[in-house]
């Protein structure tokens, strides 16, 4: 294609994405469930960022490359252009190279002209543009076949913490939006007991809502109690599992286990090719979490573009050049620990939407 007769627009920050951007979404190997047209309408209503989504089109109208976005206008350390924020990926998605890099360009303009400190992108895929990604970060995929098959392939361990779950009397759920509130009460407490702020109930219910049929929320319980939950939305021929939780004090009986296995069987039931358990760093706990389930690395490569001469240079793509130094870190995340549930819902979400992690 002859990228000069090649249009880019901006999208109408007020409007979803239209039957041109599903299309080439749709058509397109290379997307990923951050170029899902939902994320606009979610995101955007949930905490107020602003979106920033560019399509290619080859002048005639068809749509031959999309590339959506987010302005995050943050307190003190300055505003960011992100594909996509709270995602794993994102980035270009286009018919061919020469187009992915017009897209990027039209977005670091348009994000000086907004103000933006840096772009960041998220790609599934190496980018023809001059910076280096952070490549420390995988996606962890698992091939589904027959049910039946699946479970004899995977490890005795794993077969194992699964049946203990089934004896300690946990069982799994498949529901949607009516379930979520019963997750998000488990969502909050880990997430303090992480030492870390947790996304509002708003935007998970947005999300939610936004994808319909396509997200289901799973749900282990021990008789009435609600011991843990998941959320996974559908995107084309994958299963993709952006957040998950269970209870610490049930952690013995292996409920993590047993609510994995039913969302997976499930999978394969609704005929998904691929479940996607999410991004880890290499050798991380979540990582051989993943990894004991048989699931193999999809790399990512996190870009991140400068924007400011005044700024001192990235020495590491990808990472947030204003992010504490450890000791700090640590510090913060000790402190968040100790604080009341009450107070870590009410004020958790008003610093979360700021961190695009």
């Amino acid at each position: 294609m002859d990228t000069a007769c090649v249009h880019i627009r901006e999208l109408d920050a007020g409007s979803a994405p239209g039957r041109g951007w599903r299309g080439t979404v749709g058509a397109s190997p290379r997307a990923r469930l951050a170029h899902a047209a939902a994320w606009h309408p979610a995101i955007a209503r949930a905490y107020g960022h602003a979106p920033l989504y560019l399509s290619a089109d080859d002048g005639d109208g068809a749509a031959v490359g999309v590339l959506p976005a987010f302005v995050v206008r943050r307190p003190l350390v300055g505003t960011v252009v992100t594909s996509m924020p709270f995602l794993d990926s994102g980035g270009p998605c286009a018919d061919s190279p020469a187009i992915e890099t017009a897209l990027v360009a039209d977005l670091v303009s348009a994000a000086r002209r907004r103000g933006a400190r840096f772009v960041e992108l998220r790609s599934s895929v190496r980018l023809p543009i001059d910076a280096q990604p952070l490549e420390s970060k995988v996606n962890m995929t698992l091939a589904l076949s027959h049910p039946d098959g699946l479970w004899r392939r995977f490890d005795k361990t794993v077969r194992n913490q699964v049946r203990k779950a089934e004896r300690s009397g946990l069982t799994v759920d498949c529901g949607g939006a009516a379930d979520l509130a019963s997750f998000y009460e488990v969502f909050v407490e880990r997430m303090r007991d992480l030492g870390s702020p947790v996304h509002a109930f708003g935007f998970l219910r947005q999300v939610v809502d936004a994808f319909g049929e396509d997200a289901r929320v799973m749900i282990v319980r021990h008789g009435r109690e609600t011991v843990g939950g998941l959320v996974a939305l559908a995107f084309r021929d994958r299963l993709v599992v952006p957040w998950s939780t269970c209870r610490t004090t049930y952690f013995a009986s292996c409920p993590n286990m047993l609510l994995y296995w039913r969302t997976i069987e499930g999978a394969c039931a609704d005929g998904f090719a691929r479940f996607e358990f999410g991004r880890s760093t290499r050798g991380s706990g979540t990582y051989r979490f993943k990894k004991q389930w048989g699931a193999e690395e999809e790399p990512l490569f996190w870009y991140r573009i400068p924007l400011s001469a005044q700024r001192r240079p990235l020495q590491d793509a990808g990472l947030p050049d204003e992010a504490p130094a450890a000791k700090p870190a640590d510090v913060l995340v000790r402190m968040w620990r100790r604080l009341p549930l009450a107070v870590t819902r009410q004020i958790g979400p008003r610093i979360r939407k700021y961190l695009i992690q």
